[in-house]
C-alpha cells in the first residue's frame, strides 16, 4: 500500500477504510486491480488507532475468521482472539433458559471475541502488503458524480477538493454515509429508544469461554469472553437510564450491573472505561446505483442482540469482491459493469433481509414488557433448549453458514494460485 495520488483512473476507489473497507482493499489486491482506499484517519505504523477500531469488541463468525484466514491476516488477530465455546441464554426473572455448545455442534468455537482496535491493526498490517492499493488519508469523501464509463469520488483532503476518477465507487463510509446518500440510495431508519453501554469488566471466576444473552425489562445484556479472563459487557437501556448509569462512580456502576445480570462470573471486581452508543435499525433501500456499490454499515446497521451486524457487513465485502473475481474471470474486466453489480446487489438483498429480520424480531419480542410475550419467551427458551435441530440451525447462523456463502467464508481463495 502506498499514500501517492494518480491522475490515471483507478478500477475501484473506496469511502471508507473502516473495517469493512479495509477488508474489500484486501480481497480485491489479489485481481491485479488498481484501488484507491480513501480514508479519514491516516494509519500509525504498528497502531489500531482509528474511529472504527476502538476499544468495542466484536463477535466474529466462524465464516469471518475464514475471511480473515483467506486474506491472511488473522495471524495478526488471532493471539487476542477469544473462543465462544458456549452461549448462554436467559431472562431476568423467569423460568427459561437456552444453550449452545459448540462441541455438541462439531464445532472447535461458535465464534470468536475481538477488540475492533486489533481487528483493525491486523487490517493495516496486511493492507501494507499490497502495492496495488493506493492509501489517500486523511481524506473525506463527500459525494460522486456520473462521468462517461467512469464514477468520480469527490473528496476533500487538506482543506481542497480532489476527484479521482474510478469504474466503480464504493461506499463504505458508515451509516451517515454522504456518498450512498449523494447517488441517491435511501436508507430507512428505526430508532429503538435503546442506548447500549460498552465497557470491559474482570470478574471473581473466569469465563470459561462462554458467551453470557440475559434479557430484561430494561433491555438485553450481552457479556462477552475476552482475553486475560476479561469480559466486554454490552447493557442496554433507556437512554434516560443509560445517561444515570455512565454518571454513576465504578462501585455504584458494578453493584447495579451485578444486580442486573447475577452472580454466574461471581463478584464483578473492576470494571474499565464506559462508552454508550444509540440504538437502531438502518437498511438501504438497494445496493447499487450506477457504478456505485454500498457495504457494510453503510448498507444496514442494526441491534447488536444477536451479534450479526459486522458480519453481515464483511459479508458484503466478501460477495462484491467474489462476483467482480467471477466476472474478471470471465472476460470482463469492468468492475463497475451493470451485470456484475446486479448480481451483486441479487445477493445481499436476499442476505441482508433474512438477517435484518431475525435480529428486528429478536429486539421486537424480547423487549415487550406483556405478561403474554414473557411468557412465551420462557416456554420458548426451554422449548429451544430441548430442540437439538433448532440449535443446530442457531449454529448455522452463528458461523455465517445460513443461505448462500461467499468463497473467502468458506476458506476459497478468489482466485486460483493465492
Amino acid at each position: 500500500m502506498n499514500s501517492t495520488l494518480s491522475a490515471q483512473p483507478y478500477d475501484l476507489a473506496i469511502a471508507g477504510g473502516g473495517l469493512v473497507g479495509a477488508s474489500l482493499a484486501l480481497a480485491l489486491a489479489p485481481l491485479g486491480l488498481r484501488i484507491a482506499l480513501v480514508e479519514g484517519v491516516a494509519p500509525v505504523a504498528g497502531s489500531g488507532e482509528h474511529p472504527s477500531f476502538d476499544e468495542r469488541t466484536t463477535a466474529l463468525a466462524n465464516g469471518t475468521v475464514r475471511v480473515f484466514r483467506s486474506l491472511d491476516v488473522w495471524r495478526h488477530m488471532e493471539r487476542e482472539a477469544m473462543p465462544i465455546r458456549r452461549i448462554h441464554v436467559s431472562e431476568q426473572g423467569r423460568f427459561g433458559t437456552a444453550r449452545i455448545d459448540a462441541a455438541e455442534q462439531g464445532l472447535e468455537a461458535l465464534g470468536y471475541v475481538l477488540p475492533n482496535r486489533v481487528i483493525g491493526a491486523g487490517l493495516w498490517e496486511g493492507l501494507r502488503a499490497c502495492p496495488g492499493v493506493e492509501l489517500i488519508a486523511p481524506a473525506r469523501a463527500v459525494g460522486s458524480e456520473l462521468a462517461g464509463d467512469l464514477r468520480v469520488l469527490v473528496v476533500e483532503r487538506d482543506g481542497a477538493e480532489q476527484r479521482i476518477a474510478a469504474r466503480l465507487v464504493v461506499a463504505a463510509d458508515g451509516a451517515r454515509s454522504l456518498v450512498r446518500e449523494q447517488a441517491g440510495i435511501e436508507s430507512d431508519h428505526w430508532a429503538y429508544g435503546q442506548t447500549a453501554i460498552i465497557a470491559t469488566i474482570t470478574t471473581q471466576r473466569f469465563h470459561a469461554h462462554v458467551a453470557y444473552e440475559r434479557f430484561t425489562p430494561e433491555g438485553p445484556i450481552a457479556v462477552l469472553p475476552l482475553a486475560e479472563g476479561r469480559s466486554g459487557i454490552v447493557w442496554t437501556r433507556r437512554p434516560e437510564e443509560a445517561e444515570r448509569l455512565l454518571a454513576l462512580g465504578d462501585e455504584e456502576f458494578l453493584a447495579e450491573f451485578q444486580r442486573t445480570f447475577g452472580f454466574r462470573l461471581g463478584r464483578i471486581l473492576k470494571v474499565g472505561a464506559r462508552h454508550s452508543y444509540e440504538l437502531g435499525l438502518a437498511r438501504t433501500a438497494r445496493h447499487v446505483a450506477e457504478r456505485l456499490a454500498v457495504v457494510g454499515n453503510a448498507a444496514q446497521s442494526m441491534h447488536p442482540i444477536a451479534g450479526q451486524g459486522f458480519n453481515l457487513g464483511l459479508r458484503d465485502a466478501a460477495s462484491l469482491a467474489e462476483v467482480i473475481a467471477d466476472a474478471s474471470a470471465a472476460g470482463q474486466r469492468d468492475p463497475g459493469a451493470p451485470d456484475t453489480l446486479a448480481a451483486y446487489a441479487k445477493w445481499r438483498e436476499e442476505d441482508q433481509r433474512r438477517i435484518v429480520a431475525f435480529t428486528d424480531g429478536l429486539v421486537r419480542l424480547f423487549g415487550s414488557p406483556l405478561g403474554l410475550a414473557r411468557g412465551l419467551r420462557s416456554a420458548g427458551l426451554l422449548a429451544f433448549d430441548a430442540f437439538p435441530p433448532a440449535k443446530a440451525a442457531m449454529a448455522r447462523l452463528s458461523v455465517g453458514a445460513a443461505g448462500r456463502v461467499p468463497r473467502l467464508a468458506r476458506g476459497v481463495p478468489l482466485v486460483t494460485g493465492h
